[in-house]
């Protein structure tokens, strides 16, 4: 509905006109030339779908009178107020870039305009900008859109899950027709019935049902809003909850482990599979949530609790199966590669022949069949990582780091939901470079025309996308327990950066630079978080600023080559092993033995010989060797400390900087002790702690875990090339000891020359900062 008010002009006649298939509203209005003319059109909408509305044409009438009656001053008046308000809650600001400040600010009002605030309406996967995908809505709403305005607007991001709530029944009735229990919300929907044609890539998508429980319990968590949980949340959790357990099964040959079979997760490049590790975490996740609000409301609203048992027919024998399935939710995970296999199957395909995949060909599902895009390694979207961010703290730091560093390789690009994904991991590992790089796809995705097809409506979830990315990855958001993580990190691109996020009552102000990062506590009596390892306690209106500069707080220390020199011992165990077994051994071989664990250094052995075992005889024979080299540790005393390896411990000691222990070897501790040096290191990793050693950096991760320090924070020592490399990949400044660590940061020749003012003054170059 329309009405016009000529405010400048003189009006002729008016009306409507019918020209094929259009109806032409003329309005004439005489004027000398040069003369002003101003038209003023008020618009209003409605549809039958509001609750109770059955005259929709009555309601823009009225609305429309309201709108000629209020006038544009006081209109536009209250629209800038608005405006105002929005931006005061979620401009993001970026020094060095008015190009893309420019693409964000668009990106976000996009976002404004586009989600449903009615809670029957909720955002488009195309917002209001086009025809594509037909005004419908996804998964993208909860796992990408929700989390701004959780944090900016959560009275938007209620109406946006209350939209899920008024489709719940439309979900029961969907569960139902593929014979399952509870509720399946649909993949692709409006009014809430499923509108995806294509069941391998829609409806197999189940996890759109722990996406929507995620998003709930995100929102629940950041705002605290008890009336929604018992009033709707608890009711979706619980309904979501019997669809997984009707679609699971314990299944024996799986350890009686609970699998959900034949789904596809979100790479839509690979369907039709079983214990897709994105659904299984997704839907544990789920699960848990489903029974912390059935904990909550039988001891903080039992009349609620009550009621919704009796009206769901809930029984406390379901609640028990839940609990099963959480405590046997199959992951799937590939110890040899330290990585989680996409689903049972992944690891099997051949890798896709990208070299040979020529750039026209891209996307590839415009160019080659589903069944050949299946049969392949090849991501349409980043699903492990994806899974290894929402569900963060199931998942170690080398976890990460290994799962991304064979899965991005193998995403094509060709979804505007991967970049902002692939850029807080790549900002999590430390690459501010890769994640400025995929950053900068979704940030100018539809201004730029990134992927050639804003023709048919802009990518919203790209543009929530260019949010997460600026405060889930270079300013390091995360919750643990309910409590707010930072770990800021500013790309070199940029001057400075400052955003806001709300959490519970506050509402918090994030400046960084490149040294330095402010905390400021705009709104709320008070609030506690961490920077890093750091808590910070602001009350109402306080700022703090912290230092982003590296400095040297801790140390790592390999044992053998670096406090003593074990070397020899194992030579003579492994030698006196080799010639009971009547295999070649010499000490050319024992070099490549550095650095390197029991395991893979029988096999090295193993391997020069040109002979094999089974893992069964590699193990008799391996504890064999530990053996006899525990006969020899026993002669050790402390006069086998290597020099200077004790002034350089107390020193550390007096001056407070924290020690740890990084030795593959099992037998450390025991050495350690017959040393007399326990005091002198605060923690120590066992290899029993680590899943794949060096040269993978995940024993420096545990370490630096241990130590409760970040990883530029501190520095490792070795003596071999896989120890150096473990400590370089884990973004530590490296010392090597002796010929064999080259490639050290600082390489020194003995342990003689190990004191701190030689090793900070090199690990402060390195960094580029001189606190002088």
């Amino acid at each position: 509905r329309t009405e016009h008010v000529l405010l400048q002009g003189t009006p002729l006649e008016a009306g409507f006109t019918e020209e094929g298939d259009k109806l032409i509203n003329r309005i004439g209005v005489s004027a000398d030339q040069g003369e002003e003319i101003l038209l003023v059109k008020y618009c209003a909408y409605a549809s039958s779908r509001e609750p109770g509305e059955k005259d929709p044409l009555a309601v823009v009438r009225a609305e429309t009178a309201r709108a000629v009656s209020t006038g544009t001053e006081t209109l536009l008046r209250e629209h800038r107020e608005y405006l105002a308000r929005f931006w005061e809650r979620s401009d993001i600001r970026i020094e060095g870039d008015e190009v893309l400040q420019q693409g964000l600010r668009f990106n976000l009002l996009a976002l404004l305009q586009s989600a449903g605030r009615d809670g029957i309406r909720s955002i488009a996967a195309k917002g209001l900008s086009g025809e594509g995908y037909e005004g419908h809505y996804f998964w993208d709403t909860e796992i990408y859109v929700l989390p701004f305005f959780i944090h900016t607007f959560p009275d938007i991001a209620r109406a946006l899950l209350l939209y899920r709530y008024s489709i719940l029944d439309k979900a029961r009735e969907r569960a139902a027709v593929l014979s399952e229990q509870g509720a399946l919300f649909p993949w692709r929907t409006i009014a809430g019935d499923e509108a995806s044609a294509y069941f391998p890539a829609g409806t197999a998508q189940y996890h759109i049902n722990a996406d929507i429980v995620y998003g709930l319990e995100k929102y629940y968590r950041a705002t605290g809003d008890t009336a929604f949980l018992g009033d709707y949340g608890a009711e979706i959790a619980f309904e979501t909850a019997r669809l997984w357990m009707s679609l699971g099964d314990f299944v024996e040959s799986r350890g009686g482990k609970f699998c959900l079979n034949c789904v596809t997760g979100p790479d839509e490049y690979t369907a039709l599979v079983n214990n897709n590790l994105y659904t299984n975490i997704m839907a544990r996740g789920n699960l848990e949530f489903a029974l912390k609000a059935a904990e909550y409301l039988k001891k903080e609203a039992p009349e609620r609790w009550e009621l919704l048992k009796k009206r769901l027919s809930l029984a406390e024998e379901e609640l028990k199966s839940w609990r099963a399935a959480i405590d046997n939710m199959y992951l799937p995970y590939d110890s040899e590669r330290g990585i989680h296999p996409q689903d049972d199957s992944f690891l099997d395909k051949e890798i896709w022949d990208f070299q040979n995949t020529p750039p026209e060909n891209y996307p590839l599902l415009l160019h080659y069949h589903p069944l050949v895009i299946y049969r392949h390694q090849v991501l349409k979207q980043p699903d492990v990582v994806l899974a290894m961010f929402l569900q963060g703290r199931h998942f170690s730091r080398a976890d990460k780091r290994r799962n991304f560093l064979y899965y991005d390789p193998l995403t094509t690009g060709d979804s505007s939901l991967g970049p902002c994904i692939r850029s807080v991991a790549a900002a999590e590992q430390g690459d501010t470079s890769l994640a400025y790089t995929y950053f900068m796809t979704t940030a100018r995705m539809d201004l730029d025309d990134v992927n050639g097809n804003v023709k048919d409506g802009v990518h919203t979830a790209a543009m929530a996308g260019t949010w997460i990315s600026i405060v889930y990855g270079f300013g390091g958001m995360r919750k643990k327990d309910d409590q707010l993580f930072f770990d800021p990190k500013l790309p070199k691109a940029w001057k400075a950066l400052e955003f806001r996020v709300r959490y519970k009552a506050n509402e918090l102000a994030v400046f960084l630079t490149e040294k330095e990062v402010r905390y400021s506590l705009l709104e709320g009596e008070g609030v506690t978080f961490y920077h890093q390892y750091t808590p910070v306690t602001l009350s109402s209106g306080a700022s703090r600023t912290l230092s982003l500069m590296p400095r040297l707080e801790g140390i790592l220390f390999d044992l053998d080559g670096v406090v003593t020199d074990t070397a020899e011992l194992h030579y003579r165990a492994w030698k006196r092993l080799t010639e009971e077994l009547g295999i070649p051994f010499d000490r050319r071989v024992n070099e490549e033995l550095k650095g390197i664990g029991r395991r893979e250094s029988f096999k090295i052995i193993l391997h020069h010989a040109g002979i094999s075992m089974t893992e069964g005889e590699i193990a008799l024979r391996i504890e064999v060797k530990n053996g006899y080299y525990g006969e020899l540790l026993r002669e050790m005393t402390p006069k086998d400390i290597l020099p200077g390896v004790m002034e350089f411990l107390k020193d550390l000691k007096s001056r407070k900087i924290k020690t740890a222990l990084i030795s593959a070897s099992r037998n450390a501790p025991f050495i350690v002790d017959r040393l007399g040096l326990r005091e002198f290191f605060d923690a120590t990793v066992s290899p029993d702690e680590v899943v794949i050693g060096k040269p993978d950096p995940e024993i420096c991760f545990v370490a630096a875990e241990k130590l409760r320090l970040p990883l530029k924070h501190c520095a490792g020592i070795e003596d071999a090339a896989a120890g150096i490399g473990a400590i370089r990949s884990a973004g530590m400044f490296s010392v090597g000891i002796g010929p064999a660590a080259a490639g050290a940061d600082l390489s020194l020749a003995g342990t003689k020359e190990l004191t701190f003012e030689a090793l900070e003054k090199a690990f402060l170059k390195r960094w580029g900062w001189n606190p002088a």
